[in-house]
């Protein structure tokens, strides 16, 4: 027998013999106590599942049902049954419920539960840049390359949610990628995620006069990008835009430490460039030129319309001598109609050509009426809306915008409906959204006399006389009329010249109440007191003066003309504020003597002697704060030469409501000044406009104030933007 036998029959007689030696020495053996490990498999579909337990035994599983361990467990031992292989055809995830403890007995409880998974892809496309990471649920990140289809890595159970996001960017070309379908239930594998990926434009600009200690001011961009800003310098939004959409920065939270208000210029507009110019002024007294003509002393410029209703980046209204209007509509773009300029031939005449600006394209758009001056009005039927439609050319009309945001436009001097020249007292409303005009009231005819009715009576029959050069307010969605030059309530012969009756008119009933004033031409102004009010008290007849509405709805009027039979032109520079409530006006500021010079006073400095000389055909505008700002005109400057301080102004003045003072703000204390154009769509310091009267004006929603044309040395067609 080989040795090896030999061995091993040993071992197993002392295997068999053991027992009974140890018996026999008084010792006793008991086997030791083992329990099986196993349970239940339910929902299984796929192939190659396959359990372990304790990190060891292995047991493949094919089909639902009862399994058990081939190696038991011993009494109080631990087990712990995992899944080491997923079944796949189809893919499925299997977990263990129970699958751990100590063994007391069989066990019988552990239960495997699996599921169809799904896997979560899509396709990227646009993509040029490098860097992509898409993440699915918060936390599978997977890098993407190229354009194609992309597929998570981590299935989702089924009827488990997914979430696709774009966790970063791509940059070298910066790109926007925007996710759609990225979330849902899976019910099958997801295809449809559509990762889209668009060239992207940083935005920002430049903050200057931020105080060091003022804890800096919070920009936002479209309502939701912010960006805390606490040093003067360059900023750039952590967003960026896509290429051809819309930004749109505010001042979302001021400085605090000290106090400071801070505006935004060039905030708005369409990307497609790096936006590098906003503007963002903590110091503010700034004017931009933003469009039209730079030449100091230009030739008189030529309308460039376009096509009629289509935007273009060259178009441009021609030079306005005087007399345009203009309305901001709700959202924000700038409204001009007519005035005395050139037209597409350069001709010069009365215009009704009506202009749409786009503040945040930059661009104007010829909306409506001709290109060519002297249009007769196309009136069709009274209260008819019609493409048609059309006021005659005129220059010196007034203007408001209603609670709906449509356009109206009353008076000025013309052409009727017959192509005659004269005074007109017409109304028309303009509806943006259909694009069309209506004949509202009025005579179609020129130099109509006004009915003036009972003072303080409305009725349907009443309506001021033909006149241009006046001025308006809407207070509580009631229009305010005061003066201007024109017809009064005479009929044989009519009366025309200088006027200073006050009108409402009254937009949910259509009717003209005469509130006030004579209904006779040429009344003298009786000023009582200033300070004082006093039912007597009535400004003098004039024409082309100032106004402004205060935050209680108060009516206020400055300056204005008042023009002799010899062609004297006097000029006024009375300030009144006019209580729509009690019906009285009150002599605020100012001379009540004509020709004043104006008192200037320190530059940026309040002071009760401060006062602007008299003026007409001044531009003016009213803050979000409640302060009136009016802008050069004709009139008198700081100087006392009698044969040199008359003329065109540039001097720029905010009045106090609250303190009743005049503040000088910019521009030379002289007439007759050139301007200093700078940079097309920058703020500078020195920016000023040339000297002018009788242009059209504008305040966006940001509170900045707008210019456009009127005549100087020249007549113009610049527009211009101020930053308070």
């Amino acid at each position: 027998m080989k040795p090896s036998l030999k061995l091993s029959f040993l071992r197993l007689a002392i295997l068999v013999l053991l027992p009974f030696i140890l018996d026999s020495c008084g010792t006793s053996y008991t086997a030791p106590v083992t329990y099986t490990i196993g349970g239940m498999v339910t929902g299984l579909s796929g192939t190659g599942l396959v359990l372990q337990d304790n990190g060891g035994n292995n047991l493949p599983v094919a089909a639902s049902g009862i399994f058990t361990f081939t190696t038991a467990v011993n009494s109080g031992g631990a087990y712990a049954v995992t899944v080491l292989t997923q079944p796949s055809n189809p893919v499925q995830n299997c977990m263990v419920t129970n699958g751990s403890g100590t063994a007391s007995a069989n066990v019988t409880t552990v239960q495997v539960t699996c599921v169809n998974v799904f896997t979560i892809g899509g396709m990227v496309s646009g993509l040029s840049g490098s860097g992509l990471v898409l993440q699915d649920n918060g936390g599978n990140n997977l890098s993407v390359t190229a354009n194609g289809s992309f597929t998570f890595t981590a299935a989702v159970n089924s009827g488990g949610a997914y979430a696709v996001t774009v966790f970063t960017r791509p940059s070298n070309p910066l790109q926007n990628c925007a996710v759609t379908n990225g979330s849902g239930a899976a019910a099958a594998n997801v295809t449809n995620v559509q990762v889209t990926c668009t060239i992207a434009f940083t935005i920002g600009g430049t903050v200057t006069n931020l105080a060091a200690a003022s804890g800096g001011v919070v920009l936002q961009d479209i309502g939701g990008n912010n960006l805390s800003v606490t040093a003067n310098g360059s900023f750039t939004f952590t967003t960026p835009v896509d290429t051809g959409t819309a930004y749109a920065v505010t001042v979302f939270t001021q400085p605090s430490s000290p106090a400071q208000t801070c505006s935004v210029a060039n905030g708005s507009g369409m990307a497609n460039a790096n936006v590098t110019n906003i503007a963002v002024n903590c110091g503010h007294n700034e004017w931009a030129w933003m469009s039209g003509s730079n030449n100091p002393n230009p030739p008189n410029q030529n309308g460039i319309y376009g096509t009629q209703g289509v935007t273009g980046a060259g178009n441009v209204p021609g030079a306005r001598n005087f007399g345009p209007v203009s309305w901001t509509d709700t959202s924000g773009n700038l409204w001009l109609f007519g005035g005395n300029g050139l037209d597409s031939a350069g001709t010069t005449g009365d215009l009704n050509d009506l202009w749409e600006y786009s503040i945040q394209n930059r661009e104007w758009t010829w909306v409506s009426g001709s290109n060519l001056v002297k249009q007769k009005g196309t009136y069709g039927i009274l209260n008819t809306p019609a493409a048609a439609n059309v006021p005659g050319a005129r220059d010196n009309a007034v203007s408001w915008i209603d609670a709906s945001g449509n356009l109206w436009l009353f008076g000025g001097e013309g052409y009727d409906s017959t192509a005659a020249f004269g005074y007109l007292n017409d109304l028309w409303e303009y509806s943006v959204s259909n694009k069309e005009w209506t004949w509202k009231g009025g005579s179609n005819l020129v130099n109509q006399s006004g009915v003036y009715g009972s003072l303080k009576t409305a009725a349907p029959t009443n309506i001021p006389g033909a006149r241009g050069f006046s001025t308006v307010q809407i207070i509580s969605g009631e229009v305010w009329l005061f003066g201007g030059f024109g017809n009064d309530s005479a009929v044989t012969p009519p009366e025309q010249d200088n006027l200073n009756d006050l009108w409402v008119y009254t937009l949910s009933s259509g009717e003209w109440t005469w509130m006030g004033g004579s209904n006779l031409v040429d009344e003298v102004g009786v000023y009582g007191t200033k300070g004082k009010v006093d039912p007597a008290n009535i400004p003098g007849a004039r024409f082309s003066p100032a106004t402004w509405t205060d935050t209680s709805g108060n009516f206020w009027l400055f300056g204005g003309s008042n023009q002799e039979l010899n062609l004297t032109v006097d000029s006024f520079n009375d300030l009144w504020e006019f209580s729509t409530v009690s019906n009285e006006w009150t002599w605020m500021n100012g001379s009540n003597l004509l020709n004043q010079i104006g008192t200037y006073g320190m530059m940026g400095a309040a002071a009760s002697g401060n006062t602007p000389g008299g003026r007409s055909d001044l531009f003016s505008w009213t803050d979000p704060s409640g302060n009136f700002w009016l802008f050069g005109g004709f009139g008198y400057d700081s100087t006392n030469n009698p044969a040199t301080n008359l003329g065109d102004l540039s001097d720029l003045w905010e009045y106090s409501v609250s303190t009743n003072e005049w503040t000088w703000k910019n521009g030379p204390n002289v007439d007759n000044q050139n301007g200093t154009f700078g940079t097309l769509l920058q703020l500078a310091p020195g920016n000023v406009p040339q000297s002018r009267e009788g242009g059209a004006s504008w305040t966006d929603a940001s509170g900045n104030l707008w210019l456009f044309g009127g005549s100087g040395l020249n007549a113009f067609n610049d527009l211009w933007m101020y930053f308070p």
